[in-house]
C-alpha cells in the first residue's frame, strides 16, 4: 500500500488532475469514481487506484482483470479532485481522433464550439450530444479542456464515447464542412428563422459561441444560416449547454421522424 503522498506515482497523477500542459505532454487523463471506472475502455485504462477501504461488488469484478495499486485513505484525498472521493481513481490514455471519425455517417451531425470556456458546459454538451445522437463535437483551440476533471465529470462517460477534435483553425475545418454538403447553422440573436424552421435532415452542424461574448462575427458569417431560439419574458439568450441541447434534440426530433415515417 502507497501511504506517502510524495511517491512519485501519487504526485503524478496530482499534476494531470491539475495541469492541462501536463495532461497534454503525457498524453493522459484522469478518471475517478465508480461510475468512470465501470464504463472506461479496458484497452484505454493504463492505471487503477483504490483507496485502502475501498469495496464494490461490480468494480471487484472488473478490476479482477486489471491490476489495481491501493494507497491509504489520506494519499487517496491528496490524488482526488473531488471533495468526496469514491475511492477508486483511473489514469486513461487520451483519445486521438482525426476529422474522417467524425465524418462517417452518410449525414453526420456535429457540433461546432468556439472558445466555450465552463468545463461543465462542454461536459454537459457532449453528454446532451451523445443522447441525441451526434456524431462529434468540433473545437476550437480556446475552448476549455476536454480532459478538465470537471468537464469528465459532467461528461458521465460520454467522454469514452462521443468522438471529438481541437482544430487550429474553425473557419479552414467550416469550410471543409461545406465542401462535404454539410450545411453550418449558427446560433444566432440575429436569425431570422426559428431553430424548428430549419431541416436538418442532411448533414448539419450547429455553431455555438463563447458563454459571454457568443459566435466571433467572423466565425458566424462563415454560416449557411442564422438560426435563433424563441425568448420569453427579458431573458436574452441561454447558457451555451442548454441551447447546444435543444438544437441538438430538434435535429434528433426530425431525423426520428423521417425514419419512423420512413418505416411505416
Amino acid at each position: 500500500m502507497i501511504t506517502s503522498a510524495s511517491n512519485t506515482r501519487i504526485k503524478k497523477v496530482a499534476a494531470l488532475n491539475q495541469k492541462a500542459k501536463e495532461r497534454r505532454q503525457e498524453g493522459r487523463y484522469v478518471v475517478e469514481g465508480v461510475k468512470m471506472f465501470l464504463e472506461a475502455p479496458e484497452e484505454e485504462i493504463e492505471e487503477v487506484y483504490v483507496s485502502e477501504g475501498f469495496h464494490n461488488p461490480a468494480c471487484d469484478r472488473k478490476l479482477n482483470g486489471l491490476h489495481a495499486e491501493q494507497v491509504s485513505e489520506e494519499v487517496f484525498r491528496k490524488m482526488s479532485d473531488t471533495s468526496t472521493p469514491q475511492g477508486i481513481l483511473c489514469v486513461m490514455k487520451r483519445k486521438q481522433y482525426t476529422p474522417d471519425d467524425l465524418l462517417q455517417a452518410a449525414n453526420p451531425l456535429l457540433m461546432l464550439l468556439e472558445d466555450i470556456q465552463d468545463p461543465g458546459n462542454l461536459g454537459t454538451i457532449l453528454r446532451t450530444g451523445e443522447g441525441a445522437g451526434i456524431d462529434g463535437v468540433i473545437m476550437s483551440r480556446d475552448t476549455a479542456d476536454i480532459y478538465n476533471p470537471k468537464t469528465i465529470r459532467s461528461t458521465m462517460g460520454s467522454i469514452y464515447r462521443v468522438p471529438f477534435l481541437y482544430v487550429s483553425s474553425l473557419s479552414d475545418m467550416i469550410a471543409e464542412l461545406k465542401q462535404k454538403k454539410i450545411t453550418v447553422y449558427a446560433a444566432h440573436l440575429k436569425g431570422k428563422q426559428w431553430y424548428d424552421q430549419a431541416d436538418y435532415s442532411g448533414g448539419s452542424a450547429f455553431l455555438i459561441g463563447n458563454e459571454g461574448n457568443g459566435l466571433k462575427e467572423e466565425t458566424a458569417a462563415l454560416a449557411d444560416s442564422y438560426i435563433k431560439i424563441p425568448m420569453g419574458g427579458k431573458v436574452e439568450s441561454l447558457n451555451a449547454a442548454m441551447a447546444s441541447g435543444i438544437l441538438m434534440y430538434e435535429a434528433s426530433r426530425q431525423r426520428r421522424f423521417m425514419t419512423d415515417g420512413a418505416k411505416k
